[in-house]
């Protein structure tokens, strides 16, 4: 089964990605961890990318594709994928499909309002030592502002504000209705709101992928 997982910041990706990956026992994809590999592995991609990334360039819609491509062709892959960060463009989501030979089986999108985001992402705190992500309201720590495992103050990121997060997702928004549309076409886009709670969020999305 190869699904792709869309959604704006906050819209709960990560999360619904991990059940996936424990439901249906496949990869995860994305194009963050594709691109970090080449450039660790130094690979002619990767220099390639790097060269941008240097210079404070995005990386090029064609070469993020190729280094998809090359991605695709891994033994893991056989019976499937989960699939996030790509495609972000129209272009790409049609090259892809030639990468498929016959394209994915589902498009998940986890449609999620402004207030919802802005409500999950000024309240999130982070764990400057080892990353872990919580929430003052829906996941906060055991002790104020230290996390559970180093008992270390918490950090909220730079761009976890409100005017911030606003403008991220009216971005996000833009940049991703093509592929929405080019998805929903061809019959293959399911609309799932982000909103709900995210074992809500992961039954539907279950009920529909069983739908297969």
């Amino acid at each position: 089964m190869k699904l792709i997982l869309f959604g704006p910041p906050g819209a709960g990706k990560g999360t619904q990605a991990k059940l996936l990956i424990e439901k249906l026992k496949l990869p995860h994809i994305s194009t963050g961890d594709i691109l970090r590999s080449e450039v660790k592995n130094n690979t002619g991609l990767g220099k390639q990318a790097k060269g941008f990334m240097d210079a404070g360039k995005l990386v090029p819609d064609a070469l993020v594709t190729e280094m998809v491509r090359k991605r695709m062709q891994e033994p893991d892959l056989k019976n499937g994928f989960i699939l996030d960060g790509y495609p972000r463009t129209e272009a790409q989501a049609k090259a892809l499909d030639d990468i498929l030979k016959g394209g994915i089986d589902k498009a998940i999108y986890l449609s999620t309002s402004e207030r919802v985001v802005v409500q999950r992402l000024t309240g999130r705190r982070v764990c400057p030592k080892c990353g872990t992500n919580y929430h003052l309201t829906n996941m906060p720590p055991k002790k104020d502002m230290l996390c559970d495992k180093c008992q270390v103050g918490l950090f909220q990121r730079p761009d976890d504000n409100e005017a911030t997060v606003k403008n991220r997702l009216s971005v996000y928004l833009k940049e991703c209705s093509a592929v929405l549309d080019f998805y929903k076409k061809q019959g293959k886009l399911e609309d799932v709101s982000g909103d709900l709670d995210s074992g809500e969020v992961f039954k539907i999305i279950s009920e529909k992928i069983l739908a297969l």
